[in-house]
């Protein structure tokens, strides 16, 4: 079941810079920031929390990385939308039985969330996420 949207998330070139852009117009604390590196998905990533959702930054760390590939074609800009589940694997079987195919089976993810992404050819060209927290 789909809990609340967890993330919204937005590649970046220069992730000091959009962390500074992004604190200023929201105005939080640096303590409402976390940044670690995604070694699996070569990234590193920036979160701002803002009530009970998040502001996802994600820089590529090479030119290997999908999100280089995603700057290279379309610049800085919003990738996804992330929605929190209480059980991905079930909402994975759920939308495979609506021929909704998922890119790829539950992997681990920032945080150490267990997570699985829908193609945007799938859901009007919006690249869906799916989380479920680390138990």
């Amino acid at each position: 079941m789909i809990t609340k949207i967890d993330h919204i998330a937005i590649a970046v070139q220069n992730l000091e810079s959009a962390l500074e852009t992004f604190q200023n117009v929201i105005g939080c604390a640096p303590e409402a920031i976390r940044i670690e590196e995604v070694a699996s998905e070569k990234v590193r990533v920036a979160f701002i929390t803002v009530g009970e959702t998040k502001i996802e930054l994600l820089e590529p760390l090479s030119d290997e990385s999908p999100i280089a590939k995603f700057i290279a074609k379309n610049g800085d800009g919003m990738h996804h939308i992330a929605l929190q589940t209480d059980d991905i694997n079930k909402e994975t079987e759920r939308l495979e039985s609506l021929n909704i195919k998922p890119l790829s089976l539950p992997k681990e993810g920032a945080g150490g969330k267990k997570i699985m992404f829908l193609h945007p050819k799938e859901t009007n060209k919006v690249l869906i996420e799916f989380a479920q927290k680390k138990h």
